[in-house]
């Protein structure tokens, strides 16, 4: 997995049939350098008819590349999922972008790959986002949850899943409800990378220092993404105005707010929940941002808990999400579904790319 953050590739092992998870394997991490991160950011918003483009073709190796290394050093995968690198995401409109060549991925690898999981969905007219909660409610299963939890992912974007585990199975009526809650961490990592040359508000120093500034707060809860109901998603820069909005401000208000704006997106999205869940576990590098955990425990009447606190990795879970929809993709299982994704029915997304399938 390497998410919208842009900080680097995420390997775990799982061990699944695809409906359980029997147990977590090891993990490991492949950290983009600084002048990677530099030709993937160039690359954001690009489309595939956007041909040899300048610029494309080196970020194709990058991505290709840093996921091979990291691969390879898990030669008992017996079955790899590869979500690739989302560059564009307008499901309403040119589709949904995820770079990387799984049948490539493939060949390097000598194994089979399933990749380009979110196509078919969107093709049917879903979102394509989030793709987290099949696995999600897995992970429920798992820790013995009996009533219904949350799980809050807070990568770039933010993601919320609503999970009832006494539902029979995940496409079951009634048993997932998914969407983007809204920005989370990539606006702040942009803020202070253009103002300070940080990759990121590391443990939420810079926001602890400042104040929140309820005017650029108000404005932006009035974006209509935040009336749209459920299931919805988001690409990683549909909130550029955020900067906009905290241009003026110093830099640890800056901080501080847009930390808020994050915080307050997740807290109109838990209004959409059915009934309050037992509790929100929060996955993704946000759980390390004390000032998000605290925005958030402090606006919401649930305990909001990192997801270690149920025996789960919170750095590896999106990692192994792939793995367990990988297995479903070979099953021919659903992937998504009308309340996660918004798709018409349960929909399998994802190609297989067999061992010596690559045509040259």
């Amino acid at each position: 997995m390497s998410g919208t953050s842009l900080d680097g590739v995420d390997a775990a092992l799982i061990r699944t049939d695809g409906a359980q998870i029997h147990e977590f394997g090891r993990s490991g991490y492949r950290p983009y350098t600084e002048a990677e991160r530099r030709v993937l950011k160039a690359a954001l918003g690009r489309w595939p008819d956007d041909g040899k483009s300048p610029g494309l073709e080196e970020a194709l190796e990058v991505v290709q590349r840093a996921h091979a290394e990291l691969l390879a050093e898990f030669p008992e995968a017996e079955l790899v999922g590869f979500h690739g690198q989302t560059l564009a995401h307008e499901p309403h409109g040119r589709g949904t972008h995820q770079f990387g060549d799984g049948a490539v991925l493939a060949e390097a690898l000598n194994r089979d790959v399933v990749w380009d999981f979110r196509s078919a969905d969107v093709a049917l007219g879903g979102e394509g986002a989030p793709l987290a909660p099949f696995y999600h409610f897995a992970c429920a299963r798992k820790m013995g949850a009996e009533a219904p939890v949350a799980f809050l992912n807070l990568g770039g974007v933010g993601n919320l899943t609503w999970v009832d585990p006494r539902k029979p199975a995940p496409e079951a009526p009634g048993a997932l409800l998914a969407f983007d809650t809204g920005p989370a961490n990539a606006p702040i990592n942009d803020l202070v990378g253009e103002r300070l040359g940080l990759d990121c508000d590391r443990d939420g120093a810079l926001a602890a220092q400042g104040a929140v500034v309820d005017g650029a707060l108000e404005l932006f809860l009035e974006e209509g993404f935040f009336r749209r109901m459920p299931p919805k998603s988001l690409d990683r820069d549909d909130f550029s105005l955020m900067l906009d909005l905290v241009r003026e401000l110093s830099d640890a208000d800056a901080a501080a707010t847009m930390t808020a704006m994050a915080a307050a997106a997740v807290m109109q999205g838990m209004e959409h929940c059915p009934i309050p869940p037992e509790k929100l576990l929060v996955t993704g590098g946000g759980r390390h941002n004390p000032v998000m955990m605290a925005m958030l425990q402090a606006g919401l009447d649930c305990p909001v808990v990192p997801v270690e606190d149920a025996g789960l990795d919170g750095d590896m879970l999106e990692a192994q999400a792939f793995g367990f929809l990988a297995v479903r993709v070979a099953q021919g299982w659903p992937t998504s579904g009308p309340s996660t994704t918004g798709v018409a029915a349960p929909v399998g997304g994802g190609q297989v790319s067999r061992v010596g399938s690559l045509v040259v």
